[in-house]
């Protein structure tokens, strides 16, 4: 997802420039970046990688809202193909995102479950938005008769229904005592 992220960002800022796609792709790239932090480090401690995540988050929630104005105050109401809503939205997200980032190191890092949480709830919204943008995002790759209902949509439904699952069950787990000696 790193790789593929990034990827999409250096041809969407550089190959075939889009901000629409530059705001998807580094968004994305920033919640798998943070989602594999996450998971990767079990003592939970904030570090200069999420301060350094934070300003990155702070700099996509900033495009989000100066694109959004650019793309409001064009003559079309349009800016690479994206109205004024979508920039909005994604910026919302990522500073959003950022907001938890805040807290997250104000707090000295995450531990155990909300740990846990953190990583599936930006690992999940990692892959809802690079799903949406292949299945309902490139439409014109499948047959009519699938572009003509809601199927495209089905993908993303799911995503979403395992995500809140998952969160539901991490939230609410048990954890079950250690006796001592049985490790």
């Amino acid at each position: 997802m790193l790789i593929a992220t990034a990827a999409g960002g250096y041809a969407a800022a550089f190959l075939r420039p889009n901000s629409g796609n530059v705001m998807g792709s580094t968004l994305t790239f920033y919640l798998v970046a943070t989602a594999w932090a996450a998971a990767r480090r079990r003592d939970g401690k904030a570090g200069i990688f999420d301060v350094g995540a934070l300003l990155f988050a702070l700099a996509i929630a900033a495009a989000g809202a100066t694109w959004g104005f650019e793309a409001a105050g064009s003559p079309s109401g349009l800016k690479h193909g994206y109205e004024a809503p979508f920039y909005f939205v994604f910026g919302s997200i990522a500073l959003l995102f950022a907001v938890s980032d805040i807290r997250m190191i104000v707090r000295g890092g995450v531990f155990g479950a909300k740990r846990i949480a953190r990583h599936l709830w930006r690992m999940g919204m990692g892959l809802l938005f690079a799903t949406l943008s292949f299945y309902p995002g490139q439409a014109k790759l499948f047959p009519k008769w699938i572009r003509e209902t809601n199927l495209l949509y089905v993908p993303a439904v799911l995503l979403v229904g395992a995500m809140f699952f998952w969160l539901y069950r991490v939230s609410v787990r048990k954890r079950v005592p250690q006796i001592a000696g049985m490790a």
